[in-house]
């Protein structure tokens, strides 16, 4: 491409590196910085460059085809946006955004405008990276089982973003980029010990569909540098320390089986990968250039800096204690319980604690899930129902509409279950019906029905079919009487009855209720 058509934006904590690289590649045009001091130590170190304290000088100028942004993540929005529309090319640090809608918003513009937008998520180029990758991709490390990334330091303390959003984000682009996935699960917690508000240390634990869990552990108040990402596989252990001299080693210690149940621990020798020295930042500019020059997609691009951007914010939330709310606006889920991607929670719901709400599974619309309850997978549970706390509702249990199941009540799903037998194709289909009542402890054994606004006493084990309004107590359950829409037990005169709660009348046909006279 030309040279001198980049034009930079933020000289401080960043770019000053990306300032001395650009002038090295002899690309940069003009360079801002909205601070007096810092533009007059750089005119004096770098006295052929043009500077600027505005930054439309740099958006109006014709010349500029391209721009670098290295300003505090709470500008980039605003930046990069105006980058964009005034017809630039844009290389911003990261995070891309501070949020997953503005970040959608600039990706769509650029895919719009046909410009290209890339994200600096440097160690993507980092060369010992770049090779742990190729080590994955060729089987070397074997099958991938755990990661976990140390990213710690005292320095720098910020006010606007906290150590998540300043840490984070190049470990979570590694981690993602390694697996080629996304996690189906997050986890996160942090202490704000200097500035309330603003998180100094943090753990996120990532949970991925094919089982691989990864750790990001991050903080600014450590007592040395340690930067570090270890990926265990089952061949090999790989360690990435940026810190260290030598780059990427590898472990390949054994885990062996002794007597066929004792596992033991079988050290090997490491082993040193040899890496390009040429410092990633300077190979992720000239992969930005060649992409200006060459129009091809970023291998860090906007989509890619978006999918980084939906775990900073699903783990801001948690960390702020921020994530009640899933599936619908007016959707509760306590922050200790699990609701899976695939499952849907409808609306005025609530989850309560520890609960988990497994994939496939559909909760109606005013439900209230108590305290450890599980739900699920591929389960449906209608409009109103309420399920108290220590219930599982498994896998061939459909609930119907305004369905109570008590506290501690139980639903099987194979007739007959051997721990060493597997009997998943086996499933019997439970169906509680609208307005059913489940009552403590009561067992509901698979493959029957209870019928609508029946009763089950407490304790009850039920194995055969409950009727309409029956009411069902002992072991194994037998019917004693009827119950009402309201749940108060039927008192018959000459096989009619009124509910003395509410005042319905019923009648029997042939033992079978029947409402009104």
């Amino acid at each position: 491409m030309d040279k001198r058509t980049i034009g930079l934006i933020g000289l401080g904590y960043w770019g000053k590196n990306i300032l001395r690289d650009l002038t090295h590649l002899g690309v940069l045009h003009k360079a801002c910085d909205a601070h007096d001091g810092t533009l007059f130590d750089k005119r004096k170190e770098y006295p052929h460059v043009e500077f600027t304290s505005d930054a439309n000088d740099i958006f109006e100028d014709d010349r500029i085809k391209a721009v670098a942004i290295a300003t505090p993540a709470t500008t980039h929005f605003h930046l990069v946006k105006k980058a964009l529309l005034s017809g630039k090319d844009v290389f911003v640090e990261k995070p891309l955004s501070l949020n997953v809608i503005e970040g959608q918003e600039l990706v769509g513009l650029a895919k719009k405008l046909n410009k290209i937008l890339m994200v600096g998520h440097i160690l993507q180029y980092h060369p010992a990276v770049v090779k742990l990758k190729e080590l994955i991709s060729d089987g070397s490390l074997g099958k991938i089982q755990y990661l976990y990334s140390n990213r710690l330091n005292i320095g720098k303390l910020r006010t606007e973003e906290n150590i998540w959003w300043s840490f984070a984000p190049h470990d979570i682009s590694v981690i993602l980029m390694l697996l080629e996935d996304e996690p189906v699960r997050i986890l996160a917690s942090g202490g704000d010990y200097i500035n309330k508000g603003i998180c100094d240390t943090t753990l996120t634990v990532l949970e991925f569909l094919n089982g691989v869990k990864a750790h990001v552990f991050v903080s600014w108040l450590h007592p040395f540098k340690e930067q570090k990402l270890v990926v265990v596989g089952s061949k090999t252990m790989a360690v990435f320390d940026d810190v260290a001299k030598d780059k990427l080693v590898l472990y390949p210690h054994l885990i062996e089986w002794k007597g066929g149940r004792l596992p033991v621990a079988t050290k090997a020798p490491h082993v040193v990968v040899p890496t390009d020295p040429e410092p990633p930042l300077r190979k992720e500019l000239l992969h930005f250039l060649d992409c200006v020059l060459t129009r091809k997609e970023p291998r860090t691009s906007g989509e890619e800096g978006l999918r980084v951007l939906k775990v900073l914010e699903k783990a801001e939330k948690l960390l702020l204690n921020k994530e009640p709310v899933r599936h619908h606006a007016d959707v509760f889920v306590h922050p200790s319980a699990v609701v899976d991607d695939k499952a849907s929670i409808g609306k005025n719901s609530k989850i309560w604690h520890f609960s988990h709400i497994l994939n496939g599974s559909k909760v109606g619309e005013k439900c209230v899930i108590g305290q450890n309850v599980v739900v699920g997978p591929d389960v449906s549970i209608g409009t109103g129902c309420k399920i108290q706390n220590n219930v599982s509702v498994y896998k061939g249990v459909t609930l119907e509409d305004d369905v109570f199941c008590g506290p501690s009540c139980v639903f099987t799903n194979v007739y007959n279950p051997r721990a060493f037998i597997e009997r998943k194709n086996e499933f019997l289909p439970t169906l509680v019906k609208k307005g059913a009542t489940i009552g403590a402890n009561a067992t509901i054994v698979c493959g029957v029905k209870i019928g609508r606004y029946s009763v089950v006493g407490a304790g009850a084990v039920v194995k055969t079919d409950v009727l309409d309004h029956a009411i069902v107590v002992g072991v194994p359950a037998r019917q004693k009487g009827w119950a009402c829409f309201c749940g108060t037990t039927l008192a018959f005169e000459a096989e009619k009855a009124q509910c003395k709660y509410c005042r319905q009348s019923f009648s029997l046909s042939d033992g079978v209720l029947i409402q009104g006279d």
